[in-house]
């Protein structure tokens, strides 16, 4: 009997660490999974591209601000979105500031719109230094509160920027009251080539402007931070030794062999950098193999603490440059 119970317990612990990456059991990535799921429902609802984790230089401050995303719709409307992926009761307070309050704790937080504004203000500079100069009131902003378990006590009271759980879930691309109306007082008047070449080249900053480094994970996952460096054996050390910001955009991982319940090996494709061009072309992908032990280390957004995370954990990882 005790011979069996002590099989069972090996035989989960097995199954748990080559089936389950505790990688992935230990980090938070709801935030970042609220984000991706928010610029992709935008995209699918609106049409057009969202530019996601923006870091835009700050001149003012010598910092990098931090913007959730960009929407450029296929309408010619450009907005800045703040995700809120809050959890519990939300109100305002008189001062503007917001309380979120749960079972086991109160989180007051700085005015969610007024930081928006002040990322599309930072923003408009940014893009005025290369070299675009946008109509005013081309730029408009908006919350965004995607947490199904988010319940805002007098919604009336919410200023017209924020989009509580409720408005969110019934967002339409026919909707005019929540969605067409973001743009407020602007350019709409002028020629339609104007507004075709301000979205061109808002479209080109915007992709080629400092981003967060992406991990994609098994399971629909997504963690925003920094790569640091690889950990691992040294013949796999030395395959990687060409994967930097400033040679290589993405990486891919596939499984590619079984060795009982674990892969043994991965196959790793990686695209050079082309800083011409947003994407890459099937030719252009190169490959190398590394063992599924190999790790990443990354520093998360908003953590102080450096993360590991095997390579068979990892679907795929972009580098900004």
């Amino acid at each position: 009997m005790w011979a069996e119970i002590l099989f069972g317990l090996i035989m989960y612990r097995l199954v748990r660490r080559f089936l389950y990456d505790d990688d992935i059991l230990e980090v938070e990535t709801s935030d970042s999974n609220a984000l991706f799921s928010v610029a992709d429902r935008l995209e699918k609802l609106y049409g057009g591209k969202a530019y996601v984790g923006l870091r835009i230089p700050d001149a003012d401050t010598a910092t990098r601000q931090n913007i959730d995303l960009v929407l450029l719709t296929t309408k010619g409307e450009a907005v800045v979105v703040s995700v809120k992926n809050l959890a519990g009761f939300v109100l305002i307070n008189a001062d503007g500031t917001w309380v979120c309050e749960t079972k086991n704790k109160t989180q007051t937080l700085p005015d969610p719109v007024e930081e928006t504004r002040k990322q599309a203000s930072i923003l408009e500079s940014y893009l005025e230094q290369r070299g675009i100069l946008l109509p005013h009131g081309y730029l408009s902003c908006k919350v965004i509160l995607p947490n199904p378990k988010c319940c805002t006590i007098q919604s009336s009271s919410f200023p017209s920027e924020v989009i509580t759980y409720d408005q969110w879930v019934q967002l339409k691309p026919e909707a005019k009251g929540l969605f067409s109306g973001w743009i407020k007082g602007a350019f709409r008047g002028g020629k339609k080539e104007t507004q075709e070449s301000i979205q061109q080249n808002l479209s080109f900053i915007l992709s080629t402007a400092p981003v967060w480094d992406r991990l994609e994970l098994r399971g629909n996952k997504y963690v925003l931070g920094e790569f640091l460096e690889f950990k691992g054996k040294q013949e796999d050390l030395q395959a990687l030794r060409n994967i930097k910001r400033s040679k290589v955009s993405r990486l891919i991982i596939q499984k590619t062999s079984m060795l009982g319940l674990a892969h043994s090996r991965l196959q790793v494709l990686y695209t050079p950098r082309d800083y011409r061009n947003e994407g890459a072309s099937a030719s252009e992908w190169k490959e190398l193999g590394v063992r599924s032990s190999t790790e990443v280390l990354f520093q998360p957004q908003n953590s102080t603490k450096v993360r590991k995370f095997k390579f068979s954990s990892i679907v795929s990882m972009s580098l900004s440059a």
